[in-house]
């Protein structure tokens, strides 16, 4: 299934337009640029490829204001929507929430996951404490 046209291209401007809020550091009127993107996607939303990057969008904004438990929100609706379960970044950035949450077993199951897809290079930028958590798994 796909978006029609019209719907399609109010979801890449409500989104574009959200991106240029966070560039300009206006992150809650970011947060609702993306949350109305959202709402113009049908429901069930987990159908649609936009919602996995919606919710994978305003899973970062979270995971980046350390609001963990939010960003885990997001990144694990983004994780029931189309390839979210095989995208590394997804699977990465859910390790990383759990972590921070403190659930240390399940973070390495799903940093270990984001590694099998895409090696070590997905935690280049990342904070060492993540690649360290698995190290010894590998």
């Amino acid at each position: 299934m796909e978006l029609s046209d019209e719907i399609h291209v109010k979801i890449l401007k409500l989104c574009e337009r959200g991106d240029e809020l966070l560039d300009e550091n206006k992150v809650d009127l970011a947060i609702t640029k993306y949350l109305s993107a959202l709402e113009l996607v049908p429901n069930p939303k987990s159908d649609w490829e936009a919602s996995t990057w919606i919710y994978t969008t305003l899973g970062e904004i979270y995971l980046i204001n350390k609001e963990f438990n939010i960003a885990k929100e997001y990144f694990y609706n983004a994780l029931n929507c189309p390839d979210g379960i095989s995208n590394p970044l997804i699977l990465l950035r859910i390790g990383e929430t759990l972590f921070e949450t403190q659930d240390l077993e399940q973070s390495r199951e799903y940093l270990l996951r984001a590694y099998m897809l895409e090696g070590q290079d997905i935690f280049g930028e990342e904070d060492e404490k993540y690649f360290n958590s698995i190290k010894s798994l590998i």
